[in-house]
């Protein structure tokens, strides 16, 4: 997977969207040339990533080898941000999310892409142009931009694991019903 500047819509991508691998998946596919928009976490963010797929059950190996492939296909995606960022953000309706919105404000992106929106209120994130989206608005919204990119994606998913578009389909709907019922 190659990481491009060419795209310069940036997303935050929050653990609760990393941590599904079909939805994981389909994101960093989306990212790759010719990438729909630039992912970006935190370094707090693969941390926890890497917890999250310890509770669910992988291995400290596997959890491991999930996190470094992450990081060597998209090397520009961690990003860094102040302590002092993390310090004014204190506010948020959960502190522990407060890197993800340092991480957006430091890199001035567009979106997070997060299961948590309660956590992701509006009136933070206006004053720096950021919005919180679902991974389910957010994909509709580059299926929208894309539709034959999408499908591309997908079909190119499916196939790395020797299945059909439908099968992934059925594995993302749990996560993204409303893409998933454009394909119908």
């Amino acid at each position: 997977m190659i990481l491009t500047r060419d795209n310069e819509y940036l997303a935050v991508l929050d653990t609760c969207v990393l941590a599904p691998m079909p939805l994981c998946d389909t994101l960093m596919r989306c990212a790759e040339e010719p990438a729909l928009f630039r992912i970006l976490w935190s370094t707090e963010t693969l941390e926890e990533l890497r917890r999250t797929l310890l509770r669910f059950g992988y291995s400290a190996e596997q959890a491991d080898r999930r996190v470094c492939q992450m990081q060597h296909a998209f090397p520009e995606a961690t990003v860094t941000h102040p302590a002092t960022l993390l310090r004014a953000l204190e506010a948020l309706p959960d502190a522990a999310d407060a890197h993800v919105v340092a991480a957006a404000i430091h890199e001035h992106a567009q979106v997070i892409v997060t299961q948590n929106l309660k956590h992701f209120p509006a009136d933070i994130l206006a004053p720096h142009n950021i919005l919180a989206q679902s991974p389910d608005d957010f994909l509709v919204h580059q299926y929208h931009l894309s539709p034959q990119r999408l499908r591309q994606i997908l079909d190119m998913q499916a196939s790395a694991i020797h299945q059909q578009r439908d099968d992934i389909l059925r594995r993302l709907q749990p996560h993204v019903p409303t893409f998933v019922a454009l394909f119908s």
